[in-house]
């Protein structure tokens, strides 16, 4: 994914601070992204030992990211 008004690189750092580890580049996927018209995205991956917390806290950062720009 995308978030308006913010590069994946502000996105990432933004998740890594509050301890959510996601993945930011092309991944190797460039040619459907620019497909798409991107170049790069946020990757985030969940797995069994993701907690609901840890949900709560990748939603909760990007609904106060998003409250800062808009």
């Amino acid at each position: 994914f995308n978030l308006q008004g913010y590069s994946n690189d502000q996105v990432g750092q933004a998740l890594n601070k509050e301890g959510v580890a996601v993945r930011t580049g092309h991944h190797c996927a460039q040619p459907i992204l620019r497909r798409m018209g991107v170049e790069t995205t946020v990757r985030p991956s969940l797995a069994f030992y993701n907690t609901t917390q840890d949900v709560d806290t990748f939603i909760k950062t990007l609904w106060e990211l998003k409250k800062v720009r808009f």
